[in-house]
């Protein structure tokens, strides 16, 4: 049988991906030529942010190496560009010449960015963001330049203005929209990744409009002019504000075009020889740019290509699953609300996390996530296959593992998914094709596992899944890197714990040394290093190491716990829940004098202000006239008291003066994360010991202590620990268990992971069996201890505080 033609225009993901998959079908029925308009191999475009953000190379993104078209008969043509389609007799021209015919041509010319149409659009240094040309005109700029202005908010963006801010470039977006990422999150959510964003040192302009780029008289720009009249200097400007379908070929050859390229179910244009797939194909009046709908074509595209002509694409459900310079993002379905939809919302600014999902009629029908991603694939099945939720409202914001029927609590999420559900969106690739995978080809790592299965080679959201799957699968086997030996973020190469063994052994006290001496990728680092940088300086070298105010988040810079409305909330330490009536009447004389709008007491039996102006701080804190709370800090929180003995007829222990000694001893104590204690005078436990980070429980003939509780969205009891005779006990083996957490713990570590991670047994090994080093460890606290001041009363004491407390706009809120 004479072999037929096919001749692919476009080189992308999408085609590529058409042709992989027709090779699965049939091997012998075509002749296949590929036109592409790059001197590259297919690559992943989707990982461009990475290659100019550093943290991965042009080889590390190649999907399809010059040997994969070798190996499959592929002619491959690069660097040329098809300048025309001659449908009559079925060929196509490129630019320099060569031609090649079919008898079928599948068109897969992707997307152009849009360049928007002001004076100054074709100055040099003003370019789009669609290929590894843009990016490395982006790189060779930043050697050079110093301002760069990205135009759109929208996911090309922000990768390109964290990129650029990571090389070096000052970098300010300007948005048309209200918020960033409209399309994708919902207000809050597009609030939140703004001051995320903000952090890092990005400027934004929002509800924008670019006017005109200047021209430095050299036909290179040098400024944007915005519709209000304000210039910013612009070196480089990068246009992200949208795409527009590649379709300009495909109309000079007669082919019918509105949005892109009409195509019907079989990916059909109107000419039944010719297909499209990708950004450029219109079906049903949709031109998708996501990489799952994409691939969804490209498989029903193969299939009648090699004549199975049973396949048909009906359109797709979408949803977005991004990481946005290190900060993950969901969204599906309706997730605005229309009219007839109700909300849940679960808001947690200062822990950086945001959920809101959209019920109709008992239905799931939207979810957006930020921060806290890893039900992302549950929330779009129950979207899409629209599952009754009545049941399990209650249970429903805290995703699969909280809902009692499906009895898959204490397991990962791999180990609770059924072999049909779908690991990787972006590929559709099931848990059970995984697993098959592994067992039947011998796979040991992630990157074997993509190249077998496609799964997590494409957005990469999905890698963490797949890693599970293969740890489950072959377990101690599996080639995979722990928590503790992937880096601390972009900006180094090195891991939490090399990062402590070097302050450690070349004895490193400061922020800008430590950079230097471990060859820090970029000069200043970022909100996810530096406070991890400042925090083991400062707990390493206690009294040596000079604490860095900027390398602090918001909360700690300002002392006090920032508000979504910008506003603060002040909590005086009552030391073990203790107060008396001359510290509430001053609260009561502060919150009348500042106008507080709300006084609240908390769950750790301390009263909090609410809604305090950043610039009426000193002055709350000065007319308190009592110590800072810590309840904005990586750092002691409070120790929560029963009445104990004292009063309780049930109680075996004074577990208030405990509570008042241990909350003195550990004040002032900076930690990985925030600390929470309790004692309870009585296995009662009326101070809930068991879920605090530290609790201690009164028996009849001493105190058990326990460790690693946590009662945040995830409850996690506290493990026993040990049983002690005295209070001194209590104190010596609860402070040397804290110290050996502030000293091995990576930052933004609870206990209870810690305790995961290096395991009881090692805990127990270093605080109970060994006396000698806990009274080390409990010594090494108390030394660090005494160098601590109570922040309020030290910003008071300096006039320096002035610059620090003038008022400032909402955006200054952070999210990590």
């Amino acid at each position: 049988m004479k072999r037929l033609k096919l001749v692919m225009i476009g080189n992308g993901m999408a085609g590529v991906r058409t042709l992989e998959e027709l090779l699965k079908l049939t091997t012998d029925l075509y002749d296949i030529t590929v036109f592409g308009a790059e001197p590259h191999p297919n690559y992943n475009r989707i990982l461009l942010s990475p290659v100019l953000a550093g943290e991965q190379t042009f080889a590390d993104i190649v999907l399809n190496d010059l040997d994969w078209y070798a190996q499959n008969g592929i002619r491959l043509l690069l660097n040329r560009k098809v300048v025309e389609i001659d449908r009559v007799r079925r060929r196509v021209v490129a630019d320099d010449g060569s031609e090649a015919e079919y008898d079928r041509l599948i068109i897969a010319t992707g997307s152009n960015p849009f360049i928007l149409p002001i004076p100054g659009n074709h100055l040099k240094g003003v370019i789009g963001y669609r290929d590894i040309a843009d990016t490395e005109t982006m790189m060779e700029t930043a050697r050079t330049h110093r301002h760069a202005v990205v135009v759109g908010g929208g996911l090309l963006g922000l990768e390109a203005a964290n990129g650029l801010r990571l090389r070096g470039m000052e970098v300010t977006v300007v948005h048309l929209g209200g918020w960033l990422l409209e399309r994708q999150l919902d207000q809050t959510a597009g609030r939140l990744l703004q001051a995320a964003l903000e952090a890092r040192g990005i400027r934004f302009r929002l509800n924008t409009q670019t006017a005109a780029l200047r021209d430095d008289g050299q036909g290179r720009v040098c400024a944007a002019e915005f519709r209000d009249g304000e210039v910013v200097p612009a070196d480089l400007v990068v246009m992200a504000a949208g795409i527009r379908p590649n379709t300009e070929l495909a109309e000079r050859a007669g082919l019918a075009c509105h949005r892109g390229i009409l195509v019907d179910d079989t990916l059909q244009t109107f000419d039944p020889r010719i297909y499209a797939v990708g950004e450029c194909a219109s079906h049903r009046g949709i031109a998708y740019g996501l990489v799952a709908p994409l691939y969804e074509q490209a498989k029903v595209c193969a299939n009648h290509l090699a004549m199975l002509g049973f396949a048909r694409y009906e359109g797709s459900v979408t949803s977005t699953k991004l990481k946005v310079t290190g900060i993950d993002l969901f969204s599906a379905g309706d997730f605005m609300g229309e009219e007839g939809t109700e909300c849940i919302t679960l808001s947690d600014p200062i822990g950086g996390i945001y959920k809101k999902l959209v019920i109709k009629d008992d239905v799931l029908v939207g979810a957006c996530l930020y921060g806290d991603t890893a039900d992302g694939g549950w929330y779009f099945r129950q979207i899409r296959e629209r599952h009754n939720v009545a049941e399990i409202r209650d249970h429903l914001m805290f995703g699969e593992s909280s809902i009692g029927d499906a009895g898959h609590q204490g397991q990962n999420k791999a180990a609770s998914m059924s072999d049909d559900m779908e690991v990787c969106g972006c590929n559709g690739v099931c848990k059970g094709t995984i697993v098959k995978a592994i067992q039947e080809q011998g796979l040991f790592s992630v990157d074997e596992i993509k190249k077998h299965t496609k799964a997590a080679s494409s957005c990469g959201s999905c890698a963490g899944l797949v890693e599970q799957i293969l740890i489950n699968t072959v377990g101690g086997a599996a080639d995979v890197k722990p928590k503790s030996e992937k880096a601390v973020c972009g900006c180094s190469d090195l891991t939490h714990g090399q990062i402590r063994k070097a302050i450690r052994e070349h004895h490193l006290t400061g922020i800008r040394d430590a950079m230097a001496f471990m060859e820090w990728r970029t000069p200043d680092g970022c909100t996810t290093c530096r406070p991890a940088l400042n925090y083991y300086l400062i707990s390493t070298w206690p009294g040596e190491a000079k604490d860095d105010p900027q390398s602090r988040l918001i909360n700690e810079r300002a002392h006090a716990n920032i508000q979504k409305d910008g506003t603060y909330s002040v909590v005086p330490r009552m030391w073990g829940g203790v107060t008396s009536p001359a510290e509430l009447r001053r609260i009561a004389d502060v919150a009348d004098k500042y106008r507080i709008p709300m006084v609240k007491v908390t769950g750790g039996q301390r009263i909090d202000l609410l809604g305090v102006k950043k610039e009426d701080l000193p002055g709350v804190w000065k007319d308190l006239d009592m110590p800072s709370g810590h309840a904005y800090g990586k750092s002691i929180r409070t120790v929560k008291t029963c009445v104990g003995s004292e009063f309780c007829r049930f109680g075996t222990q004074n577990s208030t003066q405990m509570g008042i000694d241990l909350e003195h001893a550990l004040f002032g104590m900076w930690s990985p994360h925030k600390v929470k204690l309790a004692v309870s005078g009585c296995p009662r436990n009326c101070a809930e010991s068991g879920i605090k980070d530290v609790g201690i429980i009164g028996v009849d003939s001493g105190w058990e202590i326990y460790v690693g509780g946590n009662g945040g969205i995830k409850t996690e009891a506290g493990e026993f620990f040990v049983k002690v005779r005295s209070a001194e006990e209590v104190m010596e083996y609860s402070l040397a268990f804290l110290q050996l957490y502030r000293e091995e713990a990576f930052y933004l570590e609870r206990t209870v992971h810690y305790l995961h991670r290096v395991g009881m047994e090692h805990v127990k090994r270093a605080v109970l069996e060994d006396a000698e080093r806990r009274k080390a460890l409990h010594q090494r606290l108390l030394f660090a201890l005494t160098f601590e001041q109570d922040p309020w009363q030290q910003q008071i004491e300096t006039l320096a505080l002035k610059k620090e407390f003038e008022r400032i706009p909402v955006k200054e809120l952070e999210t990590v």
